[in-house]
């Protein structure tokens, strides 16, 4: 099983960019490339060669969802699972993001020391699946 070293975080509200980068990297150990937003995390993503990406829903220009359409466009996704953030978590809306291709939905607001531990679990489930 491969392991998850390099997260992209994308996200526009910089007080949660800076809890979920403490809760991942020093509760962690990861690596994280925070983004705030849609094109910045298009224009990073060679750089920085995410493992996974967690990406916010809601935010400003480009929302997670056309974040997510654009880099299936642009990208080779097919090793790489998206879990998107955010607070809208009604079975239909959950449903709908699984639709558009995330392996899963991290419910806001997040325990910043459980958050990592969240992470692993889908890393881990979804390594699971591919043997």
């Amino acid at each position: 099983m491969t392991e998850l070293k390099r997260i992209m975080h994308v996200e526009d509200d910089p007080s949660i960019q800076a809890v979920a980068k403490v809760a991942l990297e020093v509760v962690g150990g990861f690596t994280v490339e925070t983004c705030s937003g849609g094109e910045e995390a298009l224009n990073t993503f060679h750089a920085f060669q995410p493992q996974l990406i967690l990406l916010d829903v809601m935010m400003p220009g480009m929302d997670g969802p056309s974040t997510l359409k654009k880099m299936q466009a642009d990208f080779d996704l097919s090793q790489i699972p998206v879990v998107f953030m955010t607070a809208k978590v009604q079975a239909n809306e959950i449903e709908s993001y699984k639709d558009l291709g995330a392996a899963d939905v991290v419910v806001k607001p997040f325990d910043p020391m459980t958050l990592s531990d969240q992470i692993r679990e889908i890393w881990q489930k979804l390594q699971g699946s591919k043997s």
